[in-house]
């Protein structure tokens, strides 16, 4: 996939290949185990050493030093404006489409920018949370459209991260359940008042919504999109539900547990393909793609999801 192309051929991004960007980890010893990394690795998604040590390890590198220039930012405007406000989280975004591994790097990188001197504290929240309820969808009409940027409360979540990048600590995001495929309702996460805070969902690079002045990517100091040819996120979603059909929804309690009864292994395959082809591959079109020019940084993944370029907003 080529680089974001601006007027005339020109790209705001500075394109590094994997084995250029692997170098730039070379310096540091990794900090992870093998065992470490393994439970890490989200369902259906590749992650070994390597792929840390090359990738992930040079992306949390670079995640601090933004994070100490902003915090060093933070202390020098203080003083100039003569203010005593304390430092606020560094809010990093990770968008990207179902599938892609976006949850599987979210958990990465808070481990390894936890284990840097300077951001020991840091918390994840997935926007999943701050989807409407079930209920709530089908009385709007949007249960065919779960992830699509109108069936989230996006009021709720731009207060949620206004909060905490005010400095509020103890702030609650509603808790989502993917067995129940639904909100639990009276169920909260809480963050403190972590040193970095990472929000990961499908949309979190979407422009503001028509009434709102205030988009949620305007409270990020750095985001990350996560890249993939549709046709191989595809194969990567199926590969996932192929592994869930035999495994989570065996579950009685799971939402999808009747397609277990209902439908042998290669229908119910048939039903997932339908599932990318009329919800999943629009939304990645119309709406999720297209954000990813507003990422700082573009990861882009290969077969295996092995991340082959990397490519970073030039300064």
């Amino acid at each position: 996939m080529s680089a974001v192309q601006g007027p005339e051929g020109l790209s705001p991004y500075l394109a590094i290949e994997r084995r250029d960007w692997a170098e730039l980890g070379n310096s540091s010893d990794q900090p992870l185990t093998e065992a470490e990394i393994t439970k890490l690795r989200g369902l259906g998604d590749f992650l070994d050493i390597k792929e840390v040590s090359e990738v992930y390890l040079p992306v949390s590198q670079l995640l601090s030093l933004y994070a100490k220039a902003s915090g060093d930012l933070h202390q020098n405007t203080e003083g100039f404006y003569g203010q005593r406000a304390t430092r606020t989280p560094f809010i990093i975004g990770i968008a990207g489409s179902v599938a892609v591994g976006k949850s599987t790097a979210a958990r990465l990188l808070k481990e390894l920018m936890s284990r840097w001197e300077g951001t020991p504290s840091v918390e994840l929240v997935t926007t999943d949370g701050f989807l409407y309820p079930n209920e709530e969808l089908e009385r709007r009409g949007l249960l065919s459209k779960k992830g699509f940027p109108e069936s989230y409360d996006r009021k709720r979540l731009l207060q949620f991260v206004s909060d905490i990048k005010s400095g509020k600590s103890n702030v609650q995001a509603p808790v989502y359940d993917h067995l129940a495929y639904d909100i639990l309702p009276g169920e909260f996460a809480t963050v403190g008042a972590p040193d970095v805070l990472i929000v990961e969902g499908l949309n979190v690079l979407q422009p503001p919504s028509v009434g709102q002045e205030v988009a949620l990517s305007d409270y990020f100091d750095f985001s990350i999109y996560i890249d993939a040819e549709p046709e191989t996120i595809q194969s990567w979603y199926l590969s996932r539900f192929e592994q869930l059909f035999e495994t989570a929804f065996l579950n009685p309690k799971s939402y999808f547990h009747q397609l277990t009864s209902e439908l042998g292994r290669q229908e119910a395959i048939e039903r997932a393909a339908g599932f990318w082809k009329e919800i999943n591959l629009p939304n990645l079109i119309q709406n999720i793609e297209p954000t990813r020019s507003r990422a700082t940084l573009v990861m882009q993944k290969g077969e295996g999801h092995r991340v082959e370029r990397v490519q970073v907003r030039k300064i």
